[in-house]
């Protein structure tokens, strides 16, 4: 099956997405920091099994094709991108739906969830946080000069951003996620994790060098009923990396 691709007027904004698969059950995939469909979500757009699913995939307001407006980081950008996210499925017409959130696509499906509740259907989150840390506050400095990434990681930014924007949305987002270390146990969304009802299935790999393991067991404590994988060999892009094994799982969890 194709992937279409198109943009839809949301809150003010002009969101790009893409869509490929007929099935009855509607998952929309959430992209990372910097992040896009076309360079986060290849392996699932083009694997998921297209009779199951319908599988949207979209560019964040100031990411991949959703610019302009150039991207920035308020206080509530993850509750903007929550809102964002799920008032274009319903601009599309989608009753309910299930979200697969990665890295900050995990925090916005995470409040999505919480706060929206009979939209969706079913979560996974993997490479997510509720919180910052002072450890993740170092972490994320050291990625914060993109000159230092590796090629294979920023080749594709590079490309699409072209290099100004990519570096200063990169310091922009260090700047804008660390602010969330001066709330109350750094919390990002920990007080919503409670309200989640759905399903909920979190990932994580073992070797993910940008969020620490903690953060995905403080998750699956707070989300009743929830499941958590640990993938031994797995690092942030886990989904990417080991595209098959992980869609497996994820498409037995969403059946």
């Amino acid at each position: 099956t194709s992937v279409t691709s198109a943009r839809i007027q949301v809150n003010g904004v002009h969101l790009h997405y893409q869509q490929t698969g007929g099935g009855s059950h509607v998952v929309l995939l959430l992209p990372g920091m910097l992040g896009s469909g076309q360079t986060d979500f290849g392996p699932q757009l083009k694997s998921l099994n297209k009779e199951l699913f319908t599988v949207v995939a979209w560019d964040p307001r100031g990411y991949g094709q959703s610019i302009p407006p150039a991207r920035d980081f308020p206080p509530d950008f993850f509750e903007r991108d929550a809102k964002d996210a799920v008032d274009l499925m319903q601009a599309l017409k989608f009753k309910q739906f299930s979200l697969l959130g990665w890295s900050d696509g995990g925090i916005t499906a995470l409040i999505a969830a919480a706060r929206y509740p009979a939209l969706v259907h079913k979560l996974v989150v993997w490479g997510a946080n509720a919180s910052v840390t002072p450890e993740d506050v170092r972490i994320y400095n050291g990625i914060r000069d993109v000159s230092k990434w590796s090629e294979k990681v920023k080749k594709p930014l590079e490309e699409m951003y072209g290099h100004k924007y990519f570096a200063e949305t990169c310091e922009a987002w260090v700047d804008g996620i660390s602010r969330f270390a001066a709330n109350p146990e750094g919390s990002i969304c920990q007080q919503l994790l409670p309200d989640i009802k759905c399903p909920t299935f979190i990932i994580h790999g073992q070797k993910d060098p940008l969020v620490p393991q903690a953060h995905a067991e403080y998750i699956h404590k707070h989300i009743k009923g929830s499941r958590l994988l640990l993938m031994p060999e797995g690092k942030h892009n886990l989904h990417l990396r080991f595209a098959e094994e992980f869609n497996r799982q994820v498409e037995d969890f969403l059946r």
